[in-house]
């Protein structure tokens, strides 16, 4: 796919898919996802991103991260655009793209480093080797300190640099990256829906959703309230999504590591909404009957709500 058709493909709701399993965890219920997925396009959805944090990367094997891909690229139309997840050494990153290309995928999306120790210039080393090795889109990942200001800029001008995903909760830093950057990348908000109008603002053409998973429609109809700069729509429909996204910013029942809630509510919304959520893996855990409960409420307040009845 040409690159600027590409970039222009990100301008949109990046749903983070979520992987079901059985009931003990120890098998991909490809089935169900693929029932999960034909449910998504159907509602709206056009760019999916498999095997990302949503979709659990860490707790899958390669041959289930490429079985992952090639079912998101089977069970979704012609207009939809699929980006999956890589980490790792640069010949594991490699032979992933590779399946996935096979696959038919359109981008890799390069999780944020998962390394205790990083020069930022071998960082970008290691984005412009991925580059050469792949002719997929990329998209970079920034989801902490590692990925700087620098890094981005100096990798933004590959052409095969299609997107950043910036998942970090500081719009200020966010800003200037963006009028620092010289390539033509797309800007995705990754901290999703609650901060959708403020990266707006300062540059984001999309953001990506894990409440898409259950609640497609909710956050669409957000995404063109933005787009059509109906800022009050918007807003109406940011406050009423936010108890949703602030329960899977929560640590869960003893626990103090931080968003341990953030997969866990994104299942189990998914089994009241008629999709196919289920158990996740090791290290994550489900949620308490105290936080289903809340989310039950919350996601009936979003089912009832009047301001997702009419654009």
């Amino acid at each position: 796919m040409a690159r600027d058709v590409l970039r222009e493909r990100f301008r949109d709701v990046a749903f983070t898919t979520a992987v079901p399993f059985s009931a003990d965890g120890s098998d991909v219920l490809f089935d169900d996802l693929a029932d999960n997925l034909e449910k998504q396009y159907e509602a709206g959805a056009r760019l999916f991103i498999p095997c990302g944090n949503t979709g659990e990367y860490y707790s899958l094997t390669d041959e289930e991260r490429i079985e992952i891909v090639a079912t998101h690229v089977e069970a979704t139309g012609d207009e939809a655009t699929i980006a999956g997840g890589v980490a790792g050494s640069l010949p594991e990153v490699s032979r992933l793209s590779d399946a996935y290309e096979d696959a038919g995928a359109d981008a890799i999306m390069v999780m944020d480093p998962d390394h205790t120790y990083v020069h930022k210039r071998g960082l970008a080393n290691y984005y412009h080797r991925i580059c050469d090795a792949t002719d997929l889109g990329v998209v970079i990942y920034k989801r902490g300190p590692a990925v700087s200001r620098d890094v981005i800029a100096d990798v933004s001008e590959r052409e095969n640099v299609v997107a950043v995903k910036y998942a970090v909760d500081d719009v200020a830093a966010f800003s200037r990256t963006v009028a620092e950057t010289p390539g033509e990348v797309t800007w995705l908000n990754g901290i999703a829906e609650r901060y959708a109008c403020s990266f707006a603002i300062e540059g984001a053409t999309g953001y990506t959703t894990g409440l898409g998973n259950f609640a497609p429609e909710a956050t669409l109809a957000l995404f063109e309230a933005i787009r059509a700069d109906d800022w009050d729509r918007a807003r109406s429909i940011q406050r009423l999504l936010r108890p949703i996204e602030d329960l899977r910013a929560e640590s869960g029942e003893e626990n103090e590591l931080a968003a341990a809630n953030n997969v866990p509510v994104v299942k189990h919304g998914m089994d009241l909404a008629g999709y196919t959520g289920g158990p996740v893996r090791d290290p994550l855990v489900n949620l308490s009957a105290a936080d289903e409960t809340r989310l039950e409420k919350y996601y009936e307040a979003v089912q009832s709500a009047p301001v997702l009845e009419t654009a």
